[in-house]
């Protein structure tokens, strides 16, 4: 009774409010975190020292905006347009890579003409794939859980746009795409020894590209000892565990980091989150963290419930935002703690950057439909059967049946 009542108060919520909370959350502290860590920079560079605020206001405010724009979209249009969401995304990334803006060696952005904004296409791509395979493992789950070819379909498209993040190169985008796929592979069933088969190929692979290439061998051996060559190839992430170490249990203070003042590159970027842990401590990074647990784990409640609902489209949709944002958070956090190596992956809804925030946030509006049209589904199914006994009881009242009197013989 007590979880009938539960489910029942939960249906007539639209929409998941942790979810909504969590993601607001994470969007303003960004906001403040980015002010912070960019006033020096932004000083230096433009005599403005909220340069890089004010930019990142007007994303926050656009990301919003799109979010809200998206949440009016029904899921049925991602579900017929997968395809062709797909091909804009081949079409993007092969785009910028002829028209593309090199920053820092890398061809990752797109300029707009007349807009001083650039787009990086490698986060638009990331939501193209999800919606594409979310509608490939509708129409083909018998066959993935039991047949190599479908099973390796979605791997080869994934591999055809991996081909073109590394011609940019974006290996971190590569690794986090690569990451969702095979996750929603396996959260649809399909056998767990296909994947211990893939991950020693993909292991194979990883190394030798990273031999192919002096500096990427020199990326992969500095994170294991930073302090080995702290001047050139370790000399970011020092600095970064400089960062934590002055952050101790509650920080220097908001304002007050010392590393964001030219010591940290990329401080409001890449490494925000080591200026968090160096300005709130131990304890506001832990926030940090605990915030993104609560927006993954709501995020997989909204696609086990589209699940449950019959919704497969909406589950496995689900399932991949919540994969691709926990992988990116995780891998952004790993690399600035000295876990991985240095990758050039934004921190979601935290760092700054246009295209990863306003992505992200309808990567959440996203969740938000789903979780709305879920509930919908389910109201609409549960009335059904009270209905039916209500009917039953009224047409007892209105034909009462008569107990059957016996006669005196029997009685007798």
């Amino acid at each position: 009774m007590t979880r009938l009542r539960a489910r029942l108060s939960t249906a007539h919520q639209p929409f998941d409010g942790w979810l909504l909370l969590s993601a607001l959350t994470l969007m303003l502290l960004g906001w403040v975190m980015v002010t912070s860590a960019s006033t020096e920079v932004a000083s230096g560079l433009t005599g403005n020292p909220f340069y890089f605020s004010i930019r990142h206001g007007l994303f926050v405010v656009l990301a919003i905006a799109a979010g809200y724009a998206v949440l009016w979209v029904p899921i049925g249009w991602w579900r017929v347009n997968g395809l062709l969401l797909l091909g804009v995304a081949v079409f993007l990334l092969l785009l910028v890579l002829v028209a593309g803006r090199e920053v820092n060696g890398s061809t990752r952005w797109l300029s707009i003409p007349g807009v001083p904004i650039n787009l990086q296409p490698s986060e638009i791509a990331k939501l193209c794939l999800i919606a594409y395979m979310a509608g490939y493992l509708e129409r083909y789950l018998p066959r993935v859980r039991k047949t190599w070819g479908a099973f390796l379909r979605p791997l080869v498209v994934t591999g055809v746009l991996s081909l073109l993040l590394i011609l940019e190169p974006d290996y971190g985008s590569v690794v986090v795409m690569t990451g969702c796929v095979m996750g929603m592979l396996l959260m649809a069933g399909a056998p767990m020894w296909r994947f211990l088969l893939l991950m020693v190929l993909l292991a194979a692979l990883g190394t030798l590209l990273a031999i192919a290439e002096p500096y990427r061998m020199a990326r992969l051996t500095s994170f294991s000892d930073p302090w080995a060559d702290q001047f050139a190839s370790g000399y970011q992430l020092t600095q970064a565990l400089i960062a934590y170490g002055r952050g101790h249990w509650f920080g220097l203070g908001l304002g007050n980091s010392v590393q964001k003042l030219f010591y940290l590159p990329e401080a409001h970027t890449d490494f925000v989150f080591a200026v968090i842990a160096e300005e709130l401590g131990l304890v506001g990074a832990m926030v940090v963290v605990g915030l993104f647990a609560l927006l993954v784990t709501r995020a997989l409640a909204v696609g086990r419930r589209a699940e449950l609902a019959k919704l497969p489209f909406a589950a496995y949709l689900s399932y991949g935002i919540a994969l691709i944002i926990g992988a990116q958070a995780f891998i952004n956090v790993a690399v600035s703690t000295g876990m991985l190596p240095t990758k050039g992956l934004t921190l979601p809804l935290l760092s700054y950057g246009g295209s990863s925030l306003v992505v992200s946030a309808v990567m959440v509006a996203l969740l938000l439909r789903v979780d709305i049209e879920t509930r919908q589904a389910q109201r609409r199914a549960r009335p059904t059967a009270p209905r039916a006994s209500s009917a039953q009881g009224a047409a007892a009242k209105a034909s009462p049946t008569k107990t059957p009197t016996r006669s005196q013989g029997e009685r007798a």
